[in-house]
C-alpha cells in the first residue's frame, strides 16, 4: 500500500470516528488487529472486540480534532484531541500496517494540565 493510500485510509478512519460511524471507523483494522492502551494496561484482541468495546463507550465524542498525521512505510502516527462531555484528552495513536490494514495500534491519552508559572520566561502558549 502506498503512502497516499494509507493517508486516505487514515483520513477516512478519523472522519468516521468523529462521526460515530463504527463500521467505517473499524474498516481500517485487520480482523486479528491488536490495540493496546498502555496507561490502563489493556489489550484488545481482534477488530470485532475493538468495535464492540468502542460501541459501548458511555459517551459519544463531543469534539474531535486531528492535529497531525505523520508516517512512512508501515508505521503511522496521528495526534488528535478528543472531547467527551466537557473532558478534553490529547491523544496519540501509533498504527502499524500490513497488507493495507492496521495490525497493531497503541493509543496514549492525556488530559491537559496547568502550566507552572516558574517556566513562563522560556515558553510560549499554544492553542
Amino acid at each position: 500500500m502506498q503512502e497516499r493510500e494509507i493517508r486516505e485510509a487514515l483520513n477516512a478512519h478519523w472522519q468516521a470516528s468523529a462521526a460515530g460511524d463504527l463500521d467505517a471507523e473499524h474498516d481500517i483494522y485487520d480482523a486479528d488487529a491488536v490495540c493496546d492502551y498502555p496507561q490502563s494496561g489493556e489489550r484488545i484482541l481482534g477488530r470485532k472486540n475493538l468495535q464492540a468495546l468502542r460501541s459501548h463507550h458511555p459517551g459519544k465524542p463531543a469534539g474531535f480534532d486531528v492535529r497531525r498525521i505523520q508516517g512512512e512505510g508501515d508505521l503511522w502516527i496521528t495526534e488528535y484531541a478528543i472531547t467527551y462531555g466537557d473532558r478534553l484528552n490529547y491523544t496519540v495513536s501509533i498504527m502499524e500496517f500490513s497488507n493495507g490494514k492496521v495490525v497493531h495500534e497503541t493509543q496514549y491519552f492525556s488530559e491537559p494540565f496547568e502550566a507552572p508559572a516558574w517556566r513562563s520566561q522560556w515558553v510560549q502558549q499554544i492553542a
